[in-house]
């Protein structure tokens, strides 16, 4: 009985860790120290490339020229550089319309990693802003993210993502996706208090340039590798909530399932370019939240979950005792309405979607391990459906 209590102690306590424990300590630490606000909105304006990498976006793609170009800020200290590398449908043509708009094209497409090393290559100002093409962003997003490079240690910026469900998404997707959005933006705003963001996502970031490193074509989280190779050389990347990237959800659950697989296939992968950072004594700070945030996410925490379960279920086999039996019919219930939130009648009960959203979640690490290990994951890949907004 020993070795199941310890089994189930240790399981919960390294998952609440994840997520929730080390929030809670950066929120305290975070009490203790004193920042220096950016400067108000406008008044340091430097020279900006704004980049959007787009594939086969033809259906969305004049929306976000137009958002783009509604950018309150100067015009003259703002470049546009679209590129559209190995889209066969009429994305280049459509941008080809935009004569604000620098297109970049060419037929071979060998993945946004490779497209993104060609437009950076090709930007003319020392701020670089990223944009995903199906995104569409407040009018002050520009002015409020190059407010803080008046900051020479502010390496990067990394804008909220706010996932929009105004049509209502199938399968429920759409809140589950929304809520946990909502608590990674706060885990987000914590990170940066404390010391950098660890992983910007790429609905909207922005980079100095000189930080920028040409990432291999076979990277899959192009976003998060450019972000912490910039954090790595000493430089903090800040969150910006007034900056958003508004994004509608996945279409159904099945393209959710592809867009959580991918990203955790390419999650193991980052884990392995980044092993440096679990020599936490170099970067202490920076470790410290990746590890915490991050590598948990991706590894143990899963784990943790299922051992927690099974070391649970030994001790009421045992006759753990009645604290043992309630926790293990609170996971009980908690699975249970995961998997009603599977159905379609309880995909429509808010009461269901985060317990089935969450657990969705994990268990598309765990696909995602066997895909990484497979090596079947590449970086290019066929995009993930998402829902169309309501616009009557």
């Amino acid at each position: 009985m020993l070795f199941w209590e310890i089994l189930f102690i240790a399981s919960c306590s390294i998952a609440f860790y994840n997520y929730a424990g080390y929030a809670l300590i950066i929120w305290l630490l975070n009490k203790f120290k004193k920042s220096s606000p950016p400067p108000e909105i406008k008044t340091y304006l430097p020279s900006v490339s704004f980049i959007v990498a787009a594939y086969n976006e033809e259906d969305f793609i004049q929306k976000k020229i137009e958002n783009s170009l509604e950018q309150d800020y100067p015009r003259e200290l703002i470049e546009f550089i679209f590129i559209t590398d190995g889209s066969t449908d009429n994305t280049a043509g459509i941008i080809s319309r935009y004569p604000p708009i620098q297109l970049m094209h060419e037929p071979a497409r060998r993945g946004k990693s490779a497209a993104i090393n060609r437009a950076v290559q090709a930007a003319s100002n020392d701020i670089l802003i990223f944009s995903d093409a199906n995104t569409m962003l407040n009018k002050g997003a520009t002015a409020y993210i190059a407010r803080h490079y008046h900051h020479p240690r502010i390496g990067g910026v990394a804008g909220e993502k706010k996932v929009v469900d105004d049509a209502g998404s199938a399968d429920g997707v759409g809140v589950g996706e929304g809520l946990y959005w909502k608590y990674e933006s706060t885990l987000k705003k914590l990170d940066s208090d404390f010391y950098s963001v660890v992983g910007a996502a790429g609905e909207l970031f922005s980079l100095r340039r000189e930080l920028y490193e040409p990432i291999p074509d076979n990277i899959i989280l192009d976003d998060f590798v450019i972000s912490i190779k910039a954090a790595q050389k000493g430089y903090r990347i800040v969150y910006e909530p007034q900056a958003y990237a508004m994004e509608s959800p996945s279409f159904s659950l099945g393209d959710e399932k592809k867009r959580k697989v991918r990203i955790a296939a390419g999650g193991f992968q980052a884990i392995g370019i980044f092993s440096s950072l679990l020599y936490f004594w170099k970067q202490p700070k920076l470790s410290f939240l990746y590890i915490s945030h991050r590598l948990l996410r991706w590894t143990l925490s899963p784990l943790c979950f299922i051992l927690a379960f099974v070391s649970n279920a030994m001790l009421c086999i045992g006759s753990g005792g009645p604290v043992y039996q309630f926790l293990f019919a609170i996971q009980l219930l908690f699975y249970c309405m995961a998997i009603l939130g599977f159905t379609p009648r309880g995909s429509k009960l808010k009461a269901f979607k985060l317990p089935y959203y969450f657990t969705f979640m994990n268990l598309a690490v765990v696909l995602g391990f066997f895909r990484f290990i497979r090596g079947r994951q590449s970086a290019v890949w066929e995009k993930a459906k998402r829902s169309q907004p309501n616009t009557a």
